[in-house]
């Protein structure tokens, strides 16, 4: 008798899915591949839409996770444009959007995250635009080639990210925060500071301490009352975890989908990855939801493991990038607000040239380069291992980090 062939879904066209279904034909599996995906296009990158795509130095050909003829070479199934709307775990089903439904026997959600959204008068005005998929970030470079004011609210990454290349276009930008500085939660205010002046530098308009009362017709009022002109009005105010087909499926829901370093959800037969996923740390020993690319690259290698059944634990340590006028950097690792005990530099800040160090007493719990290249790996040696450092010489340059990253 026949053997029937194993069904994997994925649900999400995102860079998450495409590498799922990748490594699930890396390690053998040899079944059926359902890919689901909600957005009319194959599977694609995200970071370029706030960076070399929206400022035109990356084509729409090179955001594409694989090339186009890859899915059917690989015996991959992609259903684009067409959202899935249910699941029920006891039948192993998903529903989809056009009244179809796909069986399977393991499952995997990398829905990702959708823009959180603003709730004041005018929230809905045509002048508003968020960044989440091509056809915003094609928008968005519509404006930035006509408009002369942009407003932005946010001071996250997204939100600079847009304010760099509106500057670099000639655009005049005005940044809305409530917090103090930009990025405060996620660098602290030593680092935060830094990209305040950063962007001041460059001629932005910075308002901290603010709050947005309503957007019009000529741009956004103030809760002070204070009038912001703008033609446009760019919302990075965060994101929100899309669980929703987990919830209405009963599973372990809490800031994302719950899963274990495996990346296995309540349910055994369902794994979670990417944005989506709030995923237990073996190294950091507690729980956490990262929103940056490397997540979505790396854990389905782990998920696809899971998946066919072997031990597999995902280790790797936060990372996120960013690029903004002159500015690159990478960060990596995992800093809680106000978990840390002080900042140490290295290099020269004023010219942007340095590596910043977050110190819990004596040892490294995240380092961030900005032009400096290739020392991620001591780096991540040093927060990995947990091994004390003295701070003096993290912040002599002529102390090799390899040399105190070493055992």
């Amino acid at each position: 008798m026949a053997v029937a062939q194993r069904k994997f879904v994925i649900i999400g066209g995102g860079l998450a899915g495409a590498k799922a279904a990748e490594a699930l034909r890396e390690q053998g599996f040899d079944g059926r591949i359902t890919l689901i995906g909600g957005e009319p296009h194959r599977p694609y990158e995200r970071p370029a839409l706030s960076k070399d795509y929206l400022t035109g130095k990356a084509d729409r050909d090179s955001l594409f996770v694989h090339p186009e003829g890859w899915y059917a070479d690989h015996d991959v199934e992609l259903l684009l444009g067409v959202a899935a709307t249910g699941l029920d775990r006891r039948s192993h089903r998903v529903e989809l959007a056009d009244g179809s439904a796909l069986d399977y026997d393991k499952l995997l959600l990398a829905t990702g995250a959708a823009p959180r959204t603003l709730r004041i008068p005018g929230a809905d005005a045509p002048v508003v635009r968020y960044l989440r998929r091509i056809e915003d970030s094609e928008s968005l470079k519509d404006v930035l080639s006509g408009a002369s004011r942009l407003a932005v609210i946010g001071a996250g990454w997204i939100g600079l990210e847009v304010t760099a290349a509106a500057r670099q276009a000639g655009v005049a930008v005005t940044v809305l925060e409530a917090a103090r500085l930009p990025l405060l939660r996620v660098l602290g205010p030593e680092v935060a500071a830094i990209f305040s002046t950063l962007h001041h530098d460059h001629g932005v308009d910075l308002r901290f301490g603010v709050t947005v009362r309503e957007i019009t017709s000529a741009g956004v009022r103030l809760g002070d009352g204070d009038e912001i002109a703008a033609d446009a009005v760019l919302v990075g105010i965060g994101a929100v975890p899309d669980v929703r087909l987990a919830q209405q499926a009963g599973l372990h829901v809490d800031n994302g989908i719950v899963v274990d370093a495996s990346l296995r959800t309540s349910d055994p037969d369902i794994v979670a990855v990417g944005d989506v996923a709030n995923a237990f740390h073996p190294l950091l020993n507690e729980r956490i939801r990262v929103e940056h690319w490397a997540n979505a690259r790396k854990q389905p290698t782990v998920a696809a493991t899971t998946m066919l059944g072997r031990h597999a634990a995902y280790e790797e340590l936060p990372y996120f990038y960013t690029d903004q006028y002159d500015l690159g950097m990478e960060y990596v690792g995992f800093v809680k607000p106000n978990g840390y005990d002080q900042v140490v530099f290295r290099g020269d800040v004023a010219a942007r040239e340095f590596i910043a160090f977050w110190l819990k007493g004596d040892r490294v719990l995240a380092g961030m380069n900005v032009n400096i290249w290739d020392v991620n790996g001591p780096i991540k040696e040093l927060i990995r291992t947990g091994r004390s450092v003295d701070p003096r010489a993290l912040a002599d340059p002529g102390q090799p980090l390899s040399l105190l990253a070493a055992p």
